[in-house]
């Protein structure tokens, strides 16, 4: 008898990943390519959607070809979420740039629309805030920007999606336009309770209806890639988010599980349940997965720049040569020396919610070296989850003494250290530290019968270290409020 394996494509901000699991949810293969990252002006960040398409695929193939296995069961789709993507229908080529969930250049669209007064529409209707960071913005920015592109989408021939519905037109030769409810509810135009699109939240944008794609399940098979991709069709049959995908990921079935993810950004994502749960503290409501008819919710706080940061030290101050450095350099000094980094470089996600903020480095005295930048900018990450962990306490009431983590970043011990000391909260970090990835692969063997059902999957979830808190109260608050002062400085209003 074959034993199952599952594909999964990991389309992430800075590069495409695929990876094969086993029935035992363990990587067979991996395979992963960095892309560019477009800078068309301070604050804005774009795609090349060609270089999505292009490096997933080849991932796919290659990590198919490393596994060895004799058949993949099926295909399991995770993305970087709110990243905006505009295409001909007939001939499948992207109109412009995909603009990234990061970019800033749709922040005059959210200024017009909280001026005439639609914002607690938007937010009782979708849980999320006026911000530029979701994709129904940036579908306005292009109508508006690109000549003669509104007329065209109005007749129906040009398709919006996010990154998921994108490849899945791809790998579908152009015959299924979907997306599933966890990216549409990051779009500011899906209604939560009734998961559909809204007519009075597409009017008020000003998106056409026939741009959209159908919403589908989260876990159920939507089409079949094309046989000359792969050499045989494969069925399509997981779509989530990517931090939905690492929360299913890691297991988060009941209500109160919470994990972290440390990527590109950093993600803090709790189960609240089977209804929605609106945030008072600057947190996303939002879908988490919709699986056999199921809706399990979520809050969300997101952190624009969390591994990037490290990017940022490699590629533009140039203290590192490699992001690994990081973790020697920065580990090279007992602490940062007083130097706090806020690097709101594209503004400050949740709770602040500030457009406007900019990135800066406080304390600097004659004896600060590149070490003391760089532990500055690690412990940056760990500041900021701190501030989503004290929203999301407030929010549901409830004490968070573990939280699990995964993400490229949590391979950082001395991250992970300083994240359980600033929390005063137990950090759990499991074998398989990619469970974005893995979440994708469950949803989609879920539905083709690899895993039977959401306990199945709970049996594989394995620990590999605990770090326990070990900073004392006194000096965690002191760090927490020079922190916290810092932020205060870089904010706009």
């Amino acid at each position: 008898m074959l034993k199952p394996a599952v594909l999964a494509l990991d389309q992430g901000t800075t590069s495409s990943r695929a990876i094969v699991f086993g029935r035992e949810g363990l990587p067979l293969s991996t395979s992963q390519i960095e892309f560019e990252q477009i800078y068309p002006r301070p604050g804005d960040v774009e795609h090349d959607p060609e270089a999505i398409w292009t490096t997933q695929l080849q991932t796919a193939r290659e990590a198919i070809t490393r596994a060895n296995v004799p058949k993949i069961s099926a295909i399991g789709i995770t993305n970087q979420r709110e990243t905006t993507v505009l295409w001909d229908r007939t001939t499948g080529k992207p109109v412009a740039n995909a603009i990234v969930w990061q970019s800033r250049v749709s922040a005059y669209v959210c200024e017009r629309l909280k001026a005439e007064g639609h914002e607690p529409l938007f937010r009782r209707k979708t849980g999320l805030v006026m911000d530029a960071y979701f994709s129904g913005t940036k579908i306005a920015h292009l109508l508006a920007t690109v000549d003669g592109l509104r007329a065209r989408a109005e007749k129906g021939d040009i398709l919006f999606g996010t990154v998921d519905s994108f490849l899945i037109w791809r790998l579908t030769g152009g015959r299924v336009h979907v997306t599933d409810v966890s990216n549409a509810s990051r779009t500011l135009l899906m209604d939560l309770e009734t998961l559909q699109w809204d007519d009075e939240m597409l009017r008020i944008m000003g998106v056409p209806r026939a741009m959209l794609p159908k919403i589908v399940d989260s876990s159920g098979v939507v089409g079949e890639t094309d046989e000359a991709l792969f050499g045989s069709r494969i069925p399509i049959a997981g779509i989530a988010g990517d931090q939905q995908a690492a929360t299913f990921g890691q297991c988060c079935f009941k209500p109160g599980d919470t994990k972290n993810t440390y990527g590109t950004g950093c993600f803090l994502l709790m189960n609240t349940g089977s209804a929605p749960r609106a945030s008072g503290n600057g947190l996303l409501t939002t879908v988490g997965w919709r699986v056999g008819g199921k809706t399990t919710y979520g809050l969300e706080g997101s952190v624009f720049i969390a591994g990037a940061v490290v990017q940022w030290l490699r590629d533009s101050l140039q203290i590192i040569a490699t992001s690994g450095e990081v973790e020697t350099l920065a580990g090279s000094v007992e602490d940062s020396g007083g130097v706090y980094m806020v690097p709101a470089f594209v503004g400050l996600g949740a709770p602040y919610w500030d457009s406007g903020a900019r990135g800066a480095i406080f304390g600097l005295t004659r004896g600060t070296t590149r070490a003391h930048i760089a532990r500055a900018a690690v412990d940056s990450i760990a500041y900021q989850s701190r501030d989503v962990i004290e929203a999301m306490r407030k929010d549901s009431g409830l004490s968070l003494e573990t939280i699990r983590v995964d993400g490229g970043a949590t391979r950082n011990g001395a991250l992970l250290q300083f994240q359980a000391d600033i929390l005063g909260a137990k950090v759990l970090r499991p074998v398989v530290a990619e469970t974005t990835a893995l979440g994708a692969a469950y949803l989609a063997g879920l539905a083709t019968g690899v895993w039977a059902d959401q306990d199945d999957i709970q049996k594989l979830w394995a620990l590999d270290r605990t770090f326990t808190p070990a900073m004392d109260a006194a000096r965690r608050e002191a760090l927490y409020a020079g922190w916290s002062d810092a932020v205060s400085r870089t904010r706009s209003r």
